[in-house]
């Protein structure tokens, strides 16, 4: 049996800032589920898959301590966080199922962070390889992309 999901995000480059538009999600659900709770599951997914990508993590202090314990030092992302998000479902009946259709939850976690790390490499020339991609390392992977690019 095959699962598949796929991200599209569309990144504009201006002088101080990135911005992503409009996020689109696409997720093989089988068949004939509830498309309204088929949706929010994959918006859910893809929302989940955004902030490992970019905000959310564990932070340790230098004594070893976790900095961010509580909900209100870890940054999850809301409805302010995100930009929209078109779902497209996709129905190939699973034939191992009685009703043919197939998990969406967890399936549209994953594409996000590669689909965000492939659009700061497009727009910064920089390849991030540890998540969350926050500012913080995508300035640092910048500043270490000049002094190799002022020599070369």
């Amino acid at each position: 049996e095959a699962r598949t999901a796929g991200t599209g995000i569309q990144v504009f480059k201006d002088v101080d800032f990135w911005i992503a538009p409009a996020v689109g999600d696409h997720v093989d659900e089988g068949g004939e589920g509830p498309p309204g709770q088929a949706e929010g599951q994959i918006q859910g997914g893809a929302v989940q898959g955004i902030g490992w990508a970019l905000s959310e993590g564990y932070f340790y202090n230098d004594d070893g301590n976790l900095a961010n314990p509580t909900f209100l030092d870890y940054r999850m992302p809301t409805t302010f966080d995100v930009p929209e998000i078109e779902t497209i479902l996709v129905e190939v009946p699973n034939p191992a199922s009685p009703h043919g259709i197939r998990g969406v939850g967890e399936v549209p976690l994953v594409p996000p962070m590669a689909a965000i790390a492939n659009a700061i490499y497009d727009a910064i020339g920089a390849r991030l390889g540890e998540l969350p991609m926050s500012p913080d390392k995508v300035v640092a992977a910048l500043q270490e992309a000049q002094p190799a690019e002022a020599a070369g």
